[in-house]
């Protein structure tokens, strides 16, 4: 997948980018796997704003994807689609019944392609098989942490994870974190990296299109009040006043930590991210 830049015809224009959508073969969703999606613009039920800097963007439908992948049987790609609910593209397909659904389209799904479920089935992109049935080294995706709840790790545009070793009755597996954690053998994951490989690489250029997102404007601490942030008053630029830069709550922002150190999965991560 390429990225479109464009003339600065405009100063906007100058810095942009857009996806080329080479990937895209498939314009309008499936009707019978859209649902509404309904918007709260960061309000909680009682109307307050729990969650800053959310509302507006444009209106958008749901598309159900299947992250279960139960059936067993084979199905071809109809075609790659773009999602506005998530970075990465999805794949159309249909199987011999003629039932349709939706998955995450790996880098270099195309339509025509056939795609399997099951322990049986090839290491090939868009395939999905339980971890036991996939050899060491493999790049997945779509990785289960509970067997039959669906996929829940490595979803993202351009993501991929590596199986390090199976041992134990359990898999070693390393996100692109950079955290190597254990997930059961039962666990089913897609084969290949997630498509949409260049997303990372698109700058959106004006602030336009950050409000077709939902995404809106956020104001810095520096030039509030003290009374609303603890970076506010002083005179002129004045710095931030504390040991590090502060929430608007008083907390720390950067480097503090938030997990907790009694967590129930701290037992399934063999490294953390940061190498310790």
């Amino acid at each position: 997948m390429a990225v479109m830049k464009y003339k600065p015809t405009t100063p906007s224009r100058r810095n942009m980018s857009a996806p080329s959508f080479d990937e895209v073969t498939k314009k309008s969703p499936e009707k019978s796997l859209i649902e509404t999606k309904k918007k709260n613009a960061g309000r909680n039920s009682y109307g307050k704003i729990t969650v800053r800097h959310h509302g507006g963007g444009n209106k958008v439908k749901y598309r159900i994807i299947d992250f279960k992948r139960q059936s067993a049987a084979p199905a071809t790609v109809v075609g790659v689609e773009y999602d506005p609910n998530r970075t990465a593209y999805i794949a159309l397909l249909q199987n011999e019944a003629g039932e349709k659904s939706y998955i995450i389209a790996p880098a270099g799904l195309t339509a025509g392609t056939t795609v399997y479920s099951g322990e049986t089935a090839d290491i090939k992109p868009g395939n999905t098989l339980p971890i036991s049935a996939i050899p060491v080294g493999t790049i997945i995706h779509n990785i289960e942490l509970y067997p039959g709840k669906g996929a829940q790790l490595v979803r993202s545009a351009g993501a991929q994870a590596q199986l390090m070793a199976k041992e134990n009755g359990v898999a070693q597996v390393r996100l692109p974190s950079g955290e190597v954690r254990i997930v059961r053998l039962d666990c089913k994951a897609t084969i290949g990296q997630v498509g949409n490989i260049e997303h990372d690489t698109v700058k959106l250029g004006k602030a336009g299109k950050t409000r077709h997102l939902g995404i809106r404007p956020a104001v810095r601490g520096s030039v509030m009040n003290p009374c609303d942030h603890p970076h506010g008053g002083g005179e002129g630029k004045s710095p931030v006043g504390h040991a590090g830069p502060m929430t608007p709550w008083g907390k720390p922002a950067l480097g503090y930590k938030t997990r907790n150190k009694k967590a129930r999965t701290n037992k399934f991560i063999v490294k953390r991210r940061n190498g310790k």
